[in-house]
């Protein structure tokens, strides 16, 4: 006997989860969780955005079976699924969730449970969602990016240089990218030399970007070397021309 979408044991939908959260809850409840290749979850730890949904269900006579697809979308723009089976093996018994990282592995589960073979399943057409992977603006090498971030921060000279929050968003950053920006500040008509400006971009564990602006210049009354960080370009860009107006 079919029965409708809201008779399932419980419905996945419903929940405002982040990837994360949903993957510990999927996992929490399982209870062959450890069969699952440590590769797949390792994967999921990345994920930018999560969409589950019924595949299939049956009911008849006090027992049920419904599979359910669990869809992650990972940074670099996969995508990686696994399949939950949620069934009583008796009449009245509390449900009990499994979860396979293929179809096949769950239509073997499937075929073992007591249900009659004969009595007709029913399939929703389902196809999933996702949230498009926004497209990096760089290309970002995978290194020790948070402890980068960090020493960056710490050499910087200038008072107004990114505050504590910034520093916390980027001990997250596990790629990153360093590029020259070109453009230098003129005086009567001529590009100031001494003055650089680079770009040190970050990917972030959620998939976002974020940049840091550095001015590197010896406009110092002794000559030396001083690292100045900024928050944006706008800004860097400004405390360049300030640099510039004060060489002789």
């Amino acid at each position: 006997m079919s029965v409708p979408y809201e008779t399932a044991a419980y419905d996945p939908a419903e929940s405002p989860e982040s990837p994360e959260e949903h993957l510990a809850r999927l996992l929490g409840r399982a209870l062959n969780s450890f069969e699952l290749p440590d590769e797949a979850i390792l994967q999921l730890d990345c994920a930018l955005a999560h969409d589950s949904s019924l595949h299939s269900a049956h009911h008849s006579a006090g027992l049920h079976r419904e599979t359910y697809r669990h869809t992650w979308l990972l940074t670099d723009g996969r995508a990686i699924t696994l399949w939950e089976l949620v069934h009583n093996t008796s009449p009245g018994s509390e449900p009990a969730h499994e979860v396979y990282a293929d179809e096949e592995a769950l239509r073997a589960a499937t075929a073992r449970l007591p249900l009659p073979p004969e009595s007709p399943d029913f399939e929703l057409p389902v196809q999933v969602q996702l949230p498009p992977a926004p497209a990096p603006r760089h290309a970002y090498a995978p290194d020790d990016s948070a402890d980068h971030a960090r020493r960056l921060l710490r050499r910087a000279e200038n008072a107004d240089r990114p505050d504590a929050e910034t520093a916390a968003l980027l001990a997250t950053a596990f790629a990153h990218q360093i590029t020259q920006a070109f453009g230098r500040p003129e005086r009567t008509g001529r590009p100031v030399v001494g003055i650089s400006l680079y770009e040190h971009a970050f990917l972030l564990r959620d998939g976002s970007e974020h940049s840091l602006w550095e001015v590197e210049h010896t406009a110092t009354p002794d000559g030396r070397h001083m690292c100045e960080v900024y928050g944006t370009e706008d800004a860097a860009r400004a405390a360049m021309e300030r640099r510039a107006a004060h060489q002789p």
